[in-house]
């Protein structure tokens, strides 16, 4: 069976830890899209660990880790981080590349970096990870795919082509150094040499895992709002975060998706700029970051503090229909433990009137949020394992939140690690 894991809202839903949850009982994982300019943060037996580009399976030695070909492969940024989680003394993970996927270039880096001085305040809220360059050369087509690195000769050609249109901007528009063919390549070479063990032809490879009955996670990166097409354009990312687009970013069936496990917080937090309508501010967001996550809600790719806010029940109904939810996984319940009130966004005001459907960013930045306030249970409950020894106002807001949503939360995350877990069952 194939089940994505995937994010109703800005991304930091807890992801990772729930991918982590479910890998002991897969065979295969998949990052299918984004690159390494969002972090998964997972607690285990061995350790705290922010895996950017590794899928969050990469801790059971009975899975096979894959990058898809939908990912912007940073190569040494992966490398970098295999080698960081064997040192703490993770066992060697199998991992495979995919031959299609396409390769951050080092300029990649540099560019969106000179492109986010470049506007200044007026700056997308980058992580200046090169995504946004390279997912624009990818539809260019004038991106690198790992396959590229074994043809020397074509190579060669395709860098000096490609270098020449990259000097007119380094000279012309943001007066930097220019690159150097014969450099690029050498560092090429470098990558060929790091990844050439682990490069596969990943489609077929999956084609023949499917018809074999083996199961499949795909490990989706960031959530519905930050979606190209879906979220809050322009304040995106790069690539398609939804859970229909695991089957081009890994090479699978669409039809064989079977269940879309969509990840939500008990609360909101966002990384970077874009409208946010349940955001709160000062000493409120200040105690809700403070206590948030595992050690407080920090980016973790940037460090960068999260914006914080309450529960947005019409994001997060319109996050779980745009990815095709059939169940939902509600996390990092235990953090709203010392609100004695816990607010909640049901409706947003727009020009005077309420709608519950999330509409376009035109609108979005003039809407105001519409709260109800329910009450909060005033305990920790990190420690709990069954669903019915929750507080009763802790089920309250559960249940409240899942009519509002429309969608079945058949799992609660009270805690960091893997075994902070509580099943309901699915109606």
């Amino acid at each position: 069976m194939v089940q994505a894991i995937v994010g109703a809202n800005w991304g930091d839903e807890g992801k990772g830890k729930i991918t982590d949850m479910l890998a002991e009982k897969a065979d295969i994982i998949i990052r299918f899209q984004g690159g390494a300019n969002a972090g998964h943060t997972i607690v285990n037996d061995y350790g705290k660990f922010a895996l950017h580009t590794l899928p969050s399976g990469v801790f059971y030695d009975h899975t096979t880790s894959i990058i898809g070909n939908g990912v912007a492969l940073n190569i040494p940024v992966l490398f970098k981080e295999l080698n960081s989680i064997i040192e703490k003394g993770v066992p060697k993970p199998k991992l495979l590349v995919s031959d299609r996927a396409q390769m951050v270039m080092p300029y990649h880096v540099l560019f969106d970096a000179y492109e986010e001085e470049r506007l200044a305040g007026k700056s997308f809220g980058s992580t200046k990870s090169g995504i946004a360059p390279f997912y624009s050369d990818k539809y260019a087509k004038i991106g690198f795919q790992v396959s590229e690195l074994f043809d020397e000769a074509s190579l060669k050609e395709k860098i000096e082509r490609v270098i020449a249109t990259k000097n007119v901007l380094l000279e012309h528009l943001y007066h930097k150094p220019l690159l150097d063919a014969d450099e690029l390549f050498d560092t090429l070479m470098e990558y060929r040499t790091m990844v050439e063990p682990y490069v596969c032809d990943v489609s077929a490879y999956l084609y023949d895992a499917i018809k074999e009955g083996k199961n499949i996670l795909l490990e989706g990166q960031l959530g519905s709002l930050k979606d190209p097409d879906h979220g809050i354009y322009p304040m995106v990312t790069s690539s398609s975060t939804l859970a229909a687009y695991g089957a081009i970013g890994a090479g699978l069936p669409p039809y064989e998706i079977k269940d879309i496990v969509t990840v939500v917080k008990a609360y909101s937090s966002a990384v970077g700029a874009g409208a946010f309508v349940s955001e709160i501010f000062g000493d409120e967001a200040d105690e809700l970051r403070k206590r948030g996550g595992d050690g407080g809600e920090y980016g973790a790719t940037t460090g960068r503090p999260r914006r914080m806010g309450w529960f947005d029940c019409v994001a997060t109904r319109y996050g779980c229909r745009i990815q095709g939810t059939t169940q939902v996984a509600f996390t990092v319940l235990d953090v709203l433990g010392y609100l004695d009130e816990i607010p909640v966004c049901v409706g947003y005001e727009i020009d005077g009137e309420v709608v519950k459907d999330f509409p376009v960013t035109s609108k979005l930045e003039k809407a105001k949020p519409v709260l109800k306030t329910m009450p909060g249970w005033k305990t920790d409950i990190r420690g709990i394992t069954e669903y019915e020894q929750l507080p009763e106002n802790c089920r309250k807001y559960i249940e409240f939140i899942e009519g509002e949503i429309g969608f079945p939360i058949t799992m609660v995350s009270n805690g960091p690690k893997r075994s902070d877990i509580i099943y309901r069952k699915k109606d």
